[in-house]
């Protein structure tokens, strides 16, 4: 094996840890950033303890439990897509040279950073419109 093939295949292989990296990073960011449930309400309302349920003791609307488990689907598809790009650099880096599974693990890494692109896309999406259109 050539030592400019070595490089390629070790070059993927940090480009796959970096994604995961960032990725591990900025999701949760943007997550805490787009979290505005209960911030307009003073914290003396939840020691008084209006605005609670009787059954439940919170105060979660349907919008909060449709959006909860809309941003917990859209973590579980990026958090995929970053394991296919991780399984796509390591067949790159265990292709040994051979072109079909370069070609594959190629494709895997492509289609694997296209999910995590319209997984973050959605999830600012419907975080946008669901705190406007829906004052959440």
């Amino acid at each position: 094996m050539k030592i400019a093939e070595k490089i390629k295949m070790a070059a993927m292989g940090i480009a796959a840890v970096s994604t995961l990296a960032v990725s591990s990073l900025v999701v949760p960011a943007v997550n805490a950033a787009t979290n505005t449930v209960n911030q307009s309400k003073p914290a003396s309302s939840f020691v008084e303890g209006e605005n609670q349920t009787a059954a439940t003791g919170d105060d979660r609307n349907l919008m909060d439990v449709l959006t909860l488990i809309i941003n917990v689907a859209l973590g579980v598809i990026g958090f995929v897509a970053v394991v296919m790009i991780i399984m796509g650099g390591v067949q790159y880096t265990t292709s040994s040279g051979d072109a079909a599974k370069v070609t594959k693990a190629k494709n895997t890494i492509m289609y694997g950073v296209v999910g995590l692109v319209i997984a973050l896309l959605a999830f600012a999406i419907v975080n946008f419109i669901l705190g406007n259109v829906f004052n959440i």
